[in-house]
């Protein structure tokens, strides 16, 4: 049954199906084409009538995943220029007052979009949410540092989309006073960045960081290194205007060479000393310009920044093995790479014993797999947590460590797997889950993110800096844990800060 909702900008047409109504590529911001490419996102314009909201709208332009990876995380290719679209699913067109939960997708700030199939959110709008995902600008597009264009356009337009549903989200039931953020990866880094900012106050009231914190945010030298890059490898100068000219495959094709280059180790006569020594975790991302990102954002929560917005954050056990287990690099670790990866990570060498002590690591590439688990994701959300020591808000953690059984167990506890939990859909997330599941472990993670939007209480005890106390996501039982992997989180004291 077709629905109509009211925007500020026009009325949208919508369909409904099994009470959960579903609005799909309505413009939160002008397309940002021609002489918007490289400009901050501006309001749509304002059309007569109702336009059609039953299709997902175009995304952003990206590269495909590496096909190790593409076959697990499946993306949808929708051409247009109109990339700066949201979707909306509600459960009562005509109520007030709903939470309301906004998704920002993750995909290292290169890929992704707001449609993907694993984002369907109508078990949000079932269980009596207002649920909200949308694109922003990826890559050079959104987070190169150019002479001539303002920084961070991608995170600029994640703020449009948070005030778009500030001003229209009472139209399809939504509460705009009772905001939960939430992505995962670059998802969650962007998360963290938006709640250590200035601008996005009052555009949210609780966050939800999954396998991300604000690490990720850029040094501005190491920016204008890529950026500069980039452009030499394109034959352009690097700026706005020049990049424009630059045809999108082109584009695309050397920001997938670069930021294979910046994760997989940096030739220093290309990189310099910085990048090359690990001073980047991203090659597109946030940079800290001075200007909407004054400060890194673990400093600014150390000053007080989002101290009045509850935090929901975790991380999976076994993250980085999404990376290493598909494309066979976890067997070609050997013991004589741990000392140096070790090295250059801050750790001393036998580091690898007390991550070989600490579960059941049987080879080196197990443990290089938890140390950049850790490294990348576990502790950076620690840290972030450990900012927030004084804040009024409440602060709780989670791990998610139910290990799925595609491809023989070795993805384990992988980056991702928890998503097609939170949004209770696991039929589509099928490809990491493997098809046998455990719903019951979906309905309480999902349950647990319901009750944090609605109430701020996910349902088990705050996290502290000295009791550390998460929720262990496992089946058949998940249980409240005491500062779960102590014993390695220790090893990063005075390292990761």
């Amino acid at each position: 049954m077709e629905v109509v909702a009211k925007t500020r900008a026009g009325e949208v047409r919508g369909v409904r199906n099994d009470g959960i109504a579903v609005f799909r590529g309505i413009p939160y911001a002008a397309a940002p084409v021609g002489p918007d490419r490289f400009r901050p996102p501006r309001a749509p314009e304002r059309w007569d009538g109702v336009r059609d909201a039953t299709e997902f709208g175009p995304t952003a332009p990206r590269p495909a995943y590496p096909e190790t990876v593409g076959q697990l995380l499946v993306e949808r290719f929708i051409p247009g220029e109109d990339v700066l679209n949201l979707n909306v699913w509600t459960p009562d067109l005509g109520a007030a007052g709903l939470p309301v939960m906004v998704w920002i997708h993750g995909g290292a700030f290169t890929n992704g979009s707001g449609s993907e199939p694993i984002y369907e959110a109508s078990a949000f709008a079932r269980d009596g949410v207002v649920a909200v995902t949308f694109n922003y600008r990826l890559g050079a597009d959104g987070f190169c540092l150019l002479e001539d264009a303002p920084a961070n356009l991608g995170l600029l337009d994640q703020i449009a989309a948070l005030e778009w549903v500030r001003d229209n989200i009472a139209g399809f039931g939504g509460d705009p006073g009772n905001v939960t953020v939430f992505g995962e990866s670059a998802g969650a880094m962007s998360v963290a960045t938006l709640l250590s900012i200035p601008r996005t106050e009052g555009l949210f009231r609780r966050a939800v960081a999954q396998s991300g914190a604000g690490n990720a945010v850029a040094d501005p030298r190491d920016a204008a290194t890529v950026a500069r890059v980039l452009a030499e490898r394109l034959g352009v100068a690097p700026t706005a205007e020049a990049l424009s000219g630059v045809a999108t495959e082109d584009l695309l094709r050397e920001q997938s060479r670069i930021s294979l280059e910046v994760r997989g180790g940096s030739d220093p006569e290309v990189w310099g000393e910085r990048i090359a020594g690990g001073s980047m975790m991203l090659p597109f991302a946030p940079v800290l310009d001075g200007a909407l990102i004054e400060h890194m954002p673990t400093e600014a929560m150390r000053a007080g920044a989002g101290h009045g917005v509850d935090l929901l954050f975790g991380s999976n056990t076994e993250e980085y093995r999404l990376f290493l287990a598909p494309t066979g690099l976890l067997d070609l670790v050997s013991e004589d790479h741990l000392p140096g990866y070790l090295a250059r990570a801050g750790l001393a060498a036998g580091a690898s014993a007390v991550y070989g002590a600490s579960g059941p690591l049987s080879t080196p590439g197990d443990v290089l797999s938890a140390v950049i688990t850790d490294q990348r994701f576990r502790i950076p959300a620690y840290r972030m947590a450990e900012a927030r020591a004084k804040a009024p808000a409440g602060t709780f953690g989670y791990e998610f460590a139910w290990r799925t059984p595609q491809m023989d167990g070795r993805l384990g506890a992988c980056h991702a797997l928890e998503i097609p939990f939170v949004f209770d859909n696991l039929a589509v997330g099928s490809g990491l889950t493997g098809p046998d599941a455990p719903e019951a472990l979906a309905a309480a993670m999902h349950g647990a993110w319901v009750r944090f939007a609605a109430t701020g209480d996910p349902g088990w005890p705050r996290w502290t800096p000295h009791t550390r106390t998460a929720m262990r996501f496992d089946h058949p039982a998940s249980a409240v844990v005491d500062d779960p992997g102590a014993e390695t989180r220790r090893l990063w004291d005075g390292v990761l800060t």
